[in-house]
């Protein structure tokens, strides 16, 4: 198929007459070419057929015609030659044919009035307008007639007639009152199509002497008014005054009321009546009927429907109206009146005749000389129309003759024709209902080839898309079109190429290498010519990354991103779309170079959001959908139905979900007769569900509440429901947690846990409590309180059990008979001690104690367990006596034994036992007196190293702070450490218990040593304490590093033992960073390698060798001690603690006598076993090790 190329509006204008052509040599609509080529006249604008004028204006009788030359115009008035020179009130327009009638300047419209028609003719023919009838409008006055008042009984039927005056055109017709306004309208009242007022039946409040019909004439802007119009209604009851006024004793008429009667026909009248309509025109039938009561109208189509979408019914349906009507709509239109008397009904033959109509208007036609071509002229109508053939104005069968054409009815035939063949031809097609008139040209043009496209023209397409490239072109006959691409390139050919008939040349795909330039070329006999254009492919446009969907909540902020890759010559345009439409104009959208932010998103931001980028060449797209949740609306309509003493169904309408679905309802419940204002959760149900059946309590007046449930959170709670109270009833349950415990000897305190409000089940909530000794024959004494919780029975002997019964009742009943409970009276204090205490030391610091248990009569409560009481009396290494801290330790239970551990060794104990109850303990067993064996002793005190000399070192100590016996004496180990500190050999010396220094003599000089210090008892060794010190250097390397000074006076030396000191300053620095951070003693290797077996720290977990490390207060051995300032050791705690025994202040055992408790009070703070020292890092030490 050939492409046609568009045209804009402003050279629409300019085509005279190829809006329509028909033939193998098609004319481009090029105006610099229309200006050019010859063309036969065409009407373009003309007065309609029927042209009724103003008389008080000038007739202005338009016929306008282009063509090439331009036409001369020529009119003709009722079939002769209206010679407008000779009428000095008729002018034409310049350059134009439209007629100006001037009527204002006196002038009469009746004068003009006739038949005219228009002539536009040049030298390649003549074209004709339309016969325009013209015809003045009128609007006539009412003829004068005298109106008799009408006198009409209730009931009956009225028909005011209007019978306007015959105007040019009809006039419009309505009534009114002398107040000008309109009157009412209905059912029963109605305005026919002929004007007239139709009453189906009269009332009285019909009655009035101003029924004025107005005629409105449109033209001429009039309305005439017929004289008014009276009607008087009488009824039964008013005629019966009168006669009975006039006419005593008489009553002709009786007390008879207005009569019903069954419908007539006012119009149209007859059974039957007959419609003739013209194809196109809007069919209006009318039926209107008298009866009382009014009589309502139908209307139905024999054999048929009423065809819809084109069928309206007006004037209360007493009117059909059926627009645009076909000759499909022919046929019987029935009509039925029907009131509860009867019905009536009248048939309408309804016949739809056609004036003519186009099937195939006529073309015009352009031709090269030799060529040929046909035009067509067919139409249709109702009876079928006429054709008949013009030529130039003039009937064919009198026209001069041409040898190429020949006339086959609606159809004229061309045949090899020449330029003497152009000229206007006109087709009539006539029936009796109206004419159809159409002008066709037939132009022969021979002109050599032109191309209409610009020179050079530049096209840009985007890659792989098509690419069109114009070779428009013109001439007669027509030119054949070849393309090139380049100056010498060869001739395009192939499938990769597509050639249009208007010489369009289009590549499919175009691809970057079909940039360049193209040639076409046009030929016929009467000549060739050419042109080139230009052709650029760009890179597409592309969104590299999309939009993607969204969800956000309400309030938060999101973001869309769209980030693009263009060809670089060309500038995108980015632009934002919400669901096809612009953005909203709100400072909370930011749009940014790459994407589009919402800030404090709403409900409204909800929809579908697009990124479009556009460039001159192409625009893509990418969508993304937000989608905006939130919290559920709160329910709503929230109803109460099918009440019943314990139960109700609530409904309720779920309100919006915004975005995330509801997963379920929360019921919640108001008592406002017991808590008002106070809402409890009654029960929940699935998001699904709108309605819930509800269980109730009796003497609850209940409201309800709903809450919707998302993902997103809760709602907030729907609008109360209406207030629901149920009736009363006795208790449903009785009091919780009843207990019976006394707070005296001899007394019982109930309590119990009360019925809240709704559980009361009614009003004048009570409770009867009742209680009877256990296993004794008794009554049960009961009491009815008030809603309290408590009752207290006096009197009670000590610590006896009670059955115990609390039963709720109301003003309506009892509750349920409650269940017994055990309780007893109050407890007293136990009256004997445990018997029989017998103590077992198992090792010097853990004793087992043994009891008999009290009989149970005596307790006098409810047994709790046995407390023993222990403490230290003697130290028997020292003989003395200290300030006495009781200890206690509690065993729950029926206990007869308890294992007392952290017992000091080598002391003698003091212990008792006593019996507790809930209301305390009993009297003390006697004391029992018990001792501890001797242990091993806690480390010396202290160990201090002072005067050194070149072989010897002065040791002094301080006894242990504990010696857990008789200390048999000390052991001293040490051994030297070398420079590559490396641990030397170990030697042993025992010490006398009662020695407190030692010197050590014949040692190494300038050497470091490491002691080792312990006491030691009959049981073992205690504790070490570690030290280490260093003997001075001798003389003679004295004197030798003074003899060294004078060198050391040199420069250059003096610069080297600079260098070295501040090198040793920073090892020194660095060493006592990594000694604060935890760092390894740098001898650890060594002294693992030499040090004797028997003093080496062990792990405590594993018993692997210790390490030396200074992780704390740089202790050079792992359990080592610091030595302060003084070179004194200090000692840690390390006595044996009660920790894991204790139960808060009282300890207790198992069953099997395992102790589970601690320490009860507070224990004086012991000096620490195990103590270690070490020297304080200094740097003379430091220094000392690299000698």
């Amino acid at each position: 198929m050939m492409k046609k190329r568009s045209i804009s509006a402003s050279k629409a204008s300019l085509v005279l007459f190829l809006c329509q052509v028909i033939s193998a040599l098609d004319v481009p609509l090029d105006s610099k070419l229309l200006e050019e080529l010859s063309q036969p006249p065409t009407i373009t604008q003309q007065s309609p057929k029927d042209y009724i004028v103003d008389p008080r204006e000038n007739i202005v009788i338009q016929c306008e015609a282009k063509g090439k030359p331009p036409p001369s115009f020529s009119w003709t008035r009722n079939g002769t030659h209206f010679d407008i020179d000779k009428d000095a009130q008729v002018t034409m327009k310049p350059n134009s044919g439209t007629l100006v009638i001037n009527i204002m300047n006196g002038g009469k419209a009746e004068v003009y009035e006739g038949v005219y028609q228009c002539t536009a003719r040049n030298e390649r023919g003549a074209a004709i307008s339309n016969n325009i009838v013209i015809r003045s409008s009128r609007s006539p006055l009412w003829t004068k007639e005298k109106l008799e008042p009408n006198h009409v009984q209730e009931g009956d039927s009225l028909v005011l007639h209007c019978r306007p005056p015959v105007g040019l055109p009809p006039p419009i017709i309505f009534w009114m009152d002398n107040a000008f306004q309109r009157l009412p309208q209905s059912e029963r009242v109605s305005q026919g199509l002929n004007g007239d007022l139709y009453f189906s039946n009269v009332q009285p409040e019909d009655t009035r002497e101003d029924y004025i019909c107005y005629a409105r004439f449109n033209h001429t802007q009039t309305i005439q008014q017929k004289q008014p119009i009276s009607v008087k209604v009488f009824s039964m009851d008013s005629l019966n005054d009168t006669i009975a006024a006039n006419l005593s004793d008489t009553d002709i008429y009786g007390a008879k009321p207005v009569t019903e009667k069954q419908p007539i026909l006012l119009t149209p009248t007859g059974s039957t009546s007959t419609k003739v309509e013209l194809r196109g025109n809007v069919l209006l039938l009318e039926c209107i009927a008298a009866g009382l009561p009014t009589p309502v109208i139908r209307w139905i189509k024999e054999g048929g429907e009423l065809p819809a979408n084109r069928t309206f019914f007006e004037n209360f349906k007493k009117t059909l109206k059926i627009i645009d009507v076909s000759e499909a709509d022919s046929g019987n239109y029935k009509c039925v009146a029907r009131n509860i008397l009867g019905s009536v009904h009248h048939v309408i033959s309804v016949t739809v005749k056609a004036a003519p109509y186009w099937i195939t208007a006529p073309r015009n036609l352009v031709l090269s000389p030799g060529e040929d071509g046909t035009l067509i002229c067919r139409a249709n109508g109702n009876p079928k129309p006429n054709i008949s053939w013009l030529a130039n104005g003039v009937p064919i069968a009198i026209a001069p003759e041409d040898p190429s054409r020949k006339v086959d009815g609606d159809t004229i035939i061309f045949s090899h024709v020449q330029e003497r063949s152009s000229a206007v031809y006109q087709c009539n097609a006539s029936n009796e209902y109206g004419y159809l008139l159409a002008n066709a040209f037939v132009n022969v043009l021979a002109e050599p080839p032109r191309i209409l496209t610009p020179a050079n023209k530049l096209y840009q397409v985007i890659a792989d898309s098509p690419a069109l490239l114009d070779c428009a072109y013109f001439g007669s006959p027509k030119p054949e079109v070849e393309w090139f691409k380049g100056v010498k390139g060869s001739i395009l050919r192939g499938n990769e190429y597509i050639f249009h008939d208007n010489g369009t040349l289009e590549i499919p795909v175009a691809q970057k290498d079909s940039t360049g330039t193209y040639t076409c070329v046009a030929r016929n006999e009467l000549g060739k010519i050419q042109n080139e254009v230009q052709l650029e492919v760009k890179d597409p446009t592309m969104i590299i990354k999309q939009p993607e969907y969204k969800v956000i909540q309400r309030y938060g902020q999101v973001s869309f991103e769209c980030i693009i890759k263009h060809d670089s010559t060309l500038l995108p345009t980015v632009m934002w779309l919400k669901d096809n439409d612009e953005l909203p104009d709100d400072e909370r959208f930011l749009v940014g170079k790459d994407n589009l932010t919402i800030m404090n998103v709403t409900d409204k931001d909800d929809g579908t959001y697009t990124c479009i980028v556009n460039t001159t060449l192409d625009s893509v797209s990418a969508s993304a959908v937000l989608t905006v949740v939130a919290r559920p609306n709160p329910p709503f309509d929230l109803e109460l139905t099918g009440q019943l003493e314990r139960s109700v169904e609530l409904s309720w309408i779920p309100g919006d979900e915004n975005n995330s679905p509801i997963t379920n309802f929360v019921i919640e419940y108001e008592d406002g007769l017991h808590e008002p204002g106070v809402w409890h959760y009654q029960t929940e149900v699935p998001g699904t569900q709108t309605t819930v059946q509800l269980k109730l309590s009796p003497y609850v007046n209940y409201s309800f509440r709903v809450i919707a449930v998302n993902e997103i959170g809760r709602s907030q709670p729907s609008e109360p429901s209406e207030q629901y109270l149920t009736k009363s009833a006795n208790p449903d349950e009785n009091p919780s947690n009843v207990q019976g415990i006394g707070s005296e000897p001899d007394n019982l305190v109930i309590t119990w846990e009360s019925l809240k409000g709704f559980q009361s089940n009614g009003p004048g909530l009570q409770y009867k409590v009742s209680w009877r000794q256990k296993d004794v024959d008794d009554e049960w004494t009961s009491v009815i309180v008030a809603n309290v919780s408590k009752y207290i029975v006096s009197g009670t002997p000590t610590f006896v059990p009670y059955e115990i019964k609390v039963q709720a009742l109301n003003d309506l009943g009892y509750a349920p008979e409650p269940s017994e409970v055990i309780g007893h009276s109050g407890e007293d204090l136990p009256m004997v001690a445990p018997g029989n205490v017998q103590v077992h030391v198992i090792n010097s610091t853990l004793a087992k104690v043994h009891w008999d248990p009290v009989p149970l009569k005596t307790v006098r409560g409810h047994l709790q367990g046995y407390k023993v009481y222990y403490w230290k009396v003697q130290n028997l290494s020292r003989r003395s006596r200290r300030h006495v801290e009781k200890k206690i330790l509690t065993f729950r239970g029926n206990k007869t034994f308890g294992m007392l551990p952290g017992l000091e060794p080598y002391s003698s104990y003091k212990l008792n036992v006593r019996v507790v109850n809930g209301k305390g303990e009993g009297p003390a067993s006697p004391d029992k007196v018990f001792k501890t064996p001797e242990g091993v002793p806690s480390s010396p005190s202290f160990l201090k190293i002072t005067n050194p000399t070149l072989d010897s070192l002065t040791l002094e100590w301080g006894s242990p702070t504990h010696p857990n016996g008789v200390l048999t004496s000390y052991i001293l180990k040490f051994q030297p450490i070398n420079n590559t500190h490396e641990l030397g050999p170990l030697v042993e010396i025992r010490i006398p218990a009662n020695e407190s220094s030692l010197i050590l003599k014949n040692l190494n000089y300038s050497t470091r040593y490491k002691f080792y210090f312990n006491a030691q008892t009959s049981v073992g060794s205690g504790s070490q304490i570690t030290e280490e010190a260093v003997t001075i250097m001798d003389e003679g390397k004295m004197a030798m590093a003074s003899r060294q000074v004078d060198i050391a006076t040199q420069g250059w030396f003096i610069g080297l033992m600079c260098a070295v000191a501040l090198l040793i300053l920073i090892l020194l620095i660095v060493c006592f960073i990594r000694r604060n951070k935890g760092g390894k003693y740098p001898v650890k290797e060594k002294e693992d390698a030499h040090a004797d077996p028997e003093i080496q720290p062990m792990k405590e977990d594993d018993g692997t060798f210790g390490e030396y490390s200074d992780a704390e207060d740089h202790k050079p051995l792992k359990k080592g001690s610091r030595t302060p300032s003084d070179r004194t050791v200090k000692k840690e705690d390390s006595d044996d603690s009660l920790v894991d025994y204790g139960e808060g202040v009282n300890g207790q055992f198992n069953e099997d006598g395992s102790f589970i408790g601690q320490y009860s009070g507070k224990k004086e703070k012991e000096p620490a076993e195990g103590n270690e020292s070490s020297e304080a890092p200094s740097p003379v030490n430091a220094m000392n090790s690299f000698v």
